[in-house]
C-alpha cells in the first residue's frame, strides 16, 4: 500500500514523536524520522513512520472526539495471536501531549492491495481471480473460527441480541434521516422486522470485510494483512457475510451499485466469485446453516442505504456542500431495491 506526503491539516509533531519512539524502540537507528500519510481512512488517520530500514504504522482519530482507537488496539492486541493477517499492535497512548490526541503504533504490514484493477505487472486470469476469492471466503471462515471466550474481547462484546439491537438502531437511524417516505422502504422495514433470525451463534466478526481491506502477497497466494478493524466486534457471523457479499459487486448488478465509487470492483472481473458461490464455499468451509443468509445480505444493504440516505439529509440541510452528494437519495433507493431483490 503507497503513502503520499502528510496533507497540511494532518500534519504531526515529529519532534515529540521522535522522543517517544526512542524512549519505546532502544534499537531504533539514528536516521532522521521520515513521516507520511495513508490515502485511505474515515475516522482514523494513518501515517508511516520510518527510521532507516524500520517503519512502523500510528493511527489516531480523525476528529478529538472519536474515541475508538484504544478499541481498536485492544482488538488488534486480542487476536494477533489468533490470526496472522492481523497487525501486531505495539503500543497505546492516551496522553494527547505528543501529537495532540490519543494513537497508537502498529506493525507495518506490506503486500498487495487490490481495488478496481490488477498491478500492471500482473497477468491476470480467470484462474487467478479464483484463487483470490477463494482466499477471501476462507480467511473468514477462519476469522469466525477463533475461540473468542479465550481471548479479552470477551468481556467487550455482547453477543447476546446483537441483530435484534443492529437492525432497530438502524431502523431509527433511517427515520431520522429519511427525507421522503418510499413504499418500497415500508415494505422491506417491515420484512426486517417481521423475519429477524434467532441465530444465537457468536463469533467474532471484522464488519468491514471487503477485498480493498486485504492486502495480497506478492504471488496472490495468502492473505498477508488484514485492515480496519475499528468495527469488529463480537457478534452473528452471518452478519459478517451479509456485510461482505454488500460490498462484492458483481457485473450484473444495477449499473448505480457497479459504477458508485467511480470504476467497477475488481470483482466484477471475469473469474471472481459470484456472492452465491461466495457463500456456498462459506457454508462448505465452516459447516454452518445458511438458510436465513438472504436476511443478512439485505439487512446489509439497508445498511449501505441509510448511510447513503444520511448524507443526501446533510447535503439538503447545507451541512455538506460538496455537489456529489446531491445524487444520494437516488442510490439510497436503488440499494433499497437491491435489498428487496436480495431478501
Amino acid at each position: 500500500m503507497d503513502t503520499m506526503e502528510v496533507r497540511t491539516g494532518d500534519r504531526l509533531d515529529t519532534g515529540n514523536l521522535q522522543l517517544f519512539l526512542q524512549s519505546q524502540f532502544s534499537e531504533l537507528p539514528q536516521e532522521k524520522l521520515e513521516l507520511s500519510q495513508f490515502s485511505g481512512g474515515h475516522s482514523h488517520l494513518t501515517y508511516c513512520l520510518k527510521k532507516g530500514d524500520v517503519e512502523v504504522v500510528l493511527r489516531r482519530p480523525l476528529a478529538k472526539e472519536a474515541h475508538t482507537i484504544k478499541r481498536e488496539f485492544a482488538i488488534l492486541s486480542a487476536l494477533q495471536p489468533f490470526f496472522k493477517a492481523v497487525p501486531k499492535a505495539y503500543v497505546y497512548v492516551e496522553d494527547p501531549a505528543i501529537i495532540g490526541s490519543e494513537f497508537f503504533l502498529m506493525e507495518r504490514k506490506k503486500g498487495i492491495v487490490l481495488d478496481t484493477h490488477f498491478p500492471n505487472d500482473t497477468k491476470q486470469t480467470e484462474k487467478l481471480a479464483h484463487q483470490l476469492s477463494e482466499i477471501m471466503v476462507d480467511s473468514l471462515v477462519e476469522l469466525h473460527a477463533i475461540p473468542y471466550k479465550d481471548t479479552p474481547l470477551k468481556k467487550k462484546g455482547k453477543p447476546d441480541g446483537f441483530m435484534e439491537r443492529q437492525v432497530y438502531g438502524w431502523l431509527m437511524r433511517y427515520e431520522q434521516v429519511k427525507t421522503t417516505e418510499h413504499a418500497e422502504a415500508v415494505v422491506l422495514i417491515d420484512w426486517l422486522k417481521k423475519q429477524l433470525p434467532s441465530n444465537k451463534e457468536a463469533t467474532i466478526i471484522h464488519y468491514d470485510y471487503q477485498i480493498n481491506n486485504v492486502m495480497f502477497s506478492n504471488d496472490y497466494t495468502e492473505m498477508k494483512g488484514l485492515l480496519d478493524w475499528e468495527r469488529a466486534t463480537v457478534g452473528d457471523p452471518l452478519a459478517d457475510v451479509g456485510v461482505a457479499m454488500s460490498y462484492w459487486m458483481q457485473a450484473d448488478d444495477p449499473e448505480m451499485l457497479v459504477y458508485a465509487l467511480g470504476q467497477p470492483s475488481i470483482t466484477t472481473q471475469p473469474g471472481f466469485y459470484t456472492r452465491q458461490q461466495f457463500i456456498q464455499r462459506y457454508a462448505e468451509k465452516s459447516g454452518r446453516d445458511i438458510s436465513t443468509i438472504h436476511y443478512y445480505c439485505a439487512f446489509a444493504y439497508f445498511k449501505l442505504a441509510v448511510i447513503c440516505q444520511q448524507m443526501y439529509d446533510g447535503y439538503i440541510k447545507g451541512q455538506i456542500r460538496d455537489d456529489r452528494f446531491a445524487q444520494m437519495d437516488k442510490m439510497a433507493a436503488v440499494l433499497i431495491q437491491q435489498a428487496l431483490t436480495t431478501r
